[in-house]
């Protein structure tokens, strides 16, 4: 685990790859399971049958997490998902660390379920992702809402999808210009209150240079 003097309350840029650069998400399923862990590890709540839930996410569209639990989790959760992609080979995270150094945790938490997952799945051993993952504290407003157009804007990498990034289903982005998918398991008020309404939020990501001048992220 990274020990580290994560601060309560600050937000992160949370990221990391797959070791040697290997892809680390191989299909939906992979992606799919990620997303849960994310969304649902958040708080110390223990989830079991996660293959179950990941099943039903690509067959309905949704986790079908019953109400009781998932105001379970959020009344114990120890920090707040504010925006996520998933690339091939990484992913980049904003995070909101509602108490002291549990963003350690957190990752701890979800880098093992899936690491031991993908072993399994790929009859792969040894390290899943090339080492700790890296945080970087975000140091005011400006760069919080900078940083989540760098996250959202990723999928322009993937040439698929490079004209129609808005609609990549493994981003954050569609839950900020549409409905949002996960609920409050992802906190996007913590930005569009910030805007108008989602257009302005839109135009911000289209016309935001974060994803070219990303070395202050």
């Amino acid at each position: 685990m990274r020990y580290e003097n994560f601060a309560k309350d600050e937000y992160y840029h949370v990221f990391t790859r797959g070791v040697n650069k290997e892809k680390i998400f191989i299909d939906e399923r992979d992606k799919a399971r990620f997303i849960f862990l994310i969304t649902h590890l958040q708080s110390p709540i223990k989830i079991y049958n996660i293959s179950w839930y990941t099943k039903n996410f690509l067959e309905k569209g949704h986790f079908t997490t019953k109400k009781d639990k998932i105001n379970e989790i959020l009344k114990e959760r120890s920090i707040k998902l504010v925006a996520f992609v998933l690339m091939s080979n990484h992913f980049h995270l904003l995070i909101q660390n509602l108490d002291d150094s549990i963003l350690s945790v957190y990752m701890h938490r979800v880098l093992t379920a899936y690491s031991k997952y993908f072993n399994a799945k790929y009859h792969k051993k040894g390290h899943v992702f090339e080492g700790p993952f890296k945080a970087v504290r975000v140091k005011n407003n400006t760069q919080l809402l900078h940083l989540s157009a760098y996250i959202h804007k990723n999928p322009k990498e993937i040439k698929a999808w490079e004209n129609t990034y808005n609609k990549y289903p493994y981003s954050s982005y569609q839950d900020y210009i549409g409905l949002n998918r996960w609920g409050n398991f992802l906190s996007t008020d913590i930005v569009l209150k910030q805007f108008k309404d989602q257009v302005k939020y839109k135009d911000f990501v289209i016309t935001s240079t974060a994803k070219e001048n990303s070395d202050s992220f």
